[in-house]
């Protein structure tokens, strides 16, 4: 990477680090950590299915491992809230590679894949809504102790930077994956499995290694979820909601981008958060909106919001470049 790819991303988190310092309503900083731990988890499934090609529907399974991992390790064991972050980090990676390695070596793909990652994530579901250990029903709260040691905070920008903290080491992380070998490999097994192998990609291995990364980034993205709000329940953890969130934002953003998730990520809570305000506590408004957007999306701007702004520059300079003659008699 040249410092030319780190400015962007220096840029960006410098911006959204000052917020906090203009902003300091309660509500406000809620929405921006909600917002930043979704846009962490999309990126997670940005890295398996914007570069490379390999959609999940069940990303929630991830999410609620990581969720679940750091609370059960704190409420039954009396593990460190740091350590446990780390670990359950590492659980969704693992997750993530047994995922893979049972459905890339049946050869699964396309929608059959992203089948199989729905059913995961309900079977998770399940067991985690009748098993003693997690909880059952009634889910696990994690005790009330504010202090740094245990990932609790007087002040909620102290964790609004944190998880911005993850999500910038993260846009740096899919930085390096666009501009690596590794990166090319994946593009190369999403635009053509067949052909990647012919020229001797090890098309299991990348994809392996993409889930793993991918569950556990969104496993990360579970663990800050459950330890900013202390409570989680199996709906919560491996409900369908999550998986629908991580799914659509890098698609309103832009798939296969460093900045799509967190646009869009942005774009769909914020314009929920506005349908709530005009419309009141309407049940499922916001659900109405992400369909909307999603349908504007798929017709308008199939590159997301990235790419529509990409090709209105790129019309933009054409028509400078042409000049106002030639504009004017290809408009004839």
């Amino acid at each position: 990477m040249t410092a030319r790819d780190l400015i962007p991303i220096a840029v960006l988190t410098l911006l959204a680090a000052l917020l906090p310092l203009v902003v300091t309503s309660s509500p406000v900083l809620n929405f921006l950590v909600f917002m930043l731990i979704v846009a962490l988890g999309a990126q997670g499934w940005n890295i398996l299915g914007g570069f490379g090609g390999q959609f999940s529907f069940g990303h929630a399974a991830f999410f609620g491992t990581g969720a679940y991992v750091t609370a059960i390790l704190q409420v039954r064991y009396g593990v460190n809230a740091w350590a446990g972050l780390v670990l359950a980090t590492a659980a969704g990676a693992a997750v993530g590679w047994v995922i893979g390695f049972l459905s890339f070596r049946s050869g699964l793909r396309g929608s059959y894949f992203a089948l199989v990652t729905l059913a995961f994530a309900e079977v998770f579901r399940i067991l985690a809504n009748a098993a003693s250990f997690t909880g059952g029903a009634a889910g696990l709260l994690i005790k009330l102790d504010v202090r740094a040691v245990n990932l609790q905070f007087d002040d909620r920008a102290v964790f609004y930077w944190l998880v911005l903290a993850f999500v910038a080491a993260v846009l740096l992380l899919t930085r390096w994956i666009q501009r690596s070998r590794f990166g090319a490999q994946l593009v190369a097994v999403r635009e053509n499995e067949d052909a990647a192998k012919a020229l001797g990609v090890n098309s299991l291995t990348v994809k392996l290694r993409a889930i793993a990364l991918s569950g556990g980034v969104t496993a990360l993205s579970g663990c800050l979820y459950a330890q900013y709000f202390l409570y989680i329940d199996a709906n919560i953890a491996y409900g369908s909601w999550i998986s629908v969130e991580l799914l659509l934002a890098p698609i309103i953003g832009g798939v296969g981008t460093v900045f799509g998730p967190v646009v869009g990520a942005l774009t769909l809570h914020g314009l929920g958060e506005v349908a709530k305000q005009f419309a009141g506590r309407i049940p499922g408004i916001d659900l109405i909106v992400f369909g909307g957007v999603l349908v504007l999306a798929v017709a308008f701007a199939r590159g997301g919001i990235l790419g529509l702004l990409e090709r209105l520059r790129d019309r933009g300079r054409g028509m400078v470049t042409r000049g106002p003659k030639e504009v004017s008699h290809a408009g004839r």
